[in-house]
């Protein structure tokens, strides 16, 4: 099992990048609002599907080509470094659209909703980063199995996740009210994520192998 250090801190890793928005958000997001709670929950569900997909891939796959390949691990991190980056940037940038800004979505049946939620996920390259990059620098050889760590680490990842877009689903149309009343508080929310990814990136990049 990864020691309370490495889970604690992916853990912190998982909710900035799940509270920085992105397809999946924004998804979610427009079918509350257009569809109601339960659409969006729905949706959510095939979401959830996605991030074990990706999780199951990279526990039995992509750990052991991290250790075993010369400058793999070190080339993640760069990568994994400089995705964190984009993202700072791209939440402190002037003008952005707010994912709260309803994306018009026609009405769809709950399998159809379901599997647009899986395709939305497993098309988001922020998860798949997320997972090829991140999840690796949290796991430690010499703490026991590899598929063990990355299972934790991965299920960790998941509930932040699903408990996070489940919240904002079910509270979509009373948070866009919100932040319409108070834009002052959706830049506060830019600047705030933008300079906890801007930092974990920074981090990421001077770190040696462990």
């Amino acid at each position: 099992m990864p020691s309370l250090t490495n889970l604690f801190a992916f853990a912190f890793v998982a909710l900035g990048m799940v509270l920085t928005p992105g397809p999946n958000m924004i998804y979610l997001i427009s079918r509350s609002i257009i569809q109601g709670r339960v659409a969006g929950l729905i949706s959510l569900s095939g979401v959830a599907l996605g991030f074990v997909f990706y999780m199951l891939c990279a526990a039995f796959g992509l750990t052991a080509l991290v250790f075993a390949v010369p400058y793999a691990y070190d080339a993640l991190r760069l990568t994994g470094a400089a995705y964190l980056l984009w993202l700072a940037s791209q939440a402190l940038r002037p003008g952005r659209r707010s994912p709260f800004e309803v994306k018009a979505l026609p009405v769809d049946t709950p399998h159809r909703l379901f599997a647009m939620g899986l395709l939305t996920n497993l098309l988001n390259p922020k998860i798949a980063m997320l997972y090829l990059s991140l999840l690796p620098q949290f796991i430690d050889l010499h703490a026991g199995s590899v598929l063990l760590q990355s299972l934790a680490l991965g299920s960790t990842q998941i509930v932040i996740s699903v408990t996070v877009n489940a919240t904002i689903a079910m509270m979509a149309g009373s948070i866009a009210g919100f932040l319409k009343a108070h834009p002052s508080w959706a830049l506060i929310q830019r600047w705030l994520m933008g300079t906890v990814l801007a930092g974990l990136a920074v981090r990421m990049a001077v770190e040696s192998r462990r």
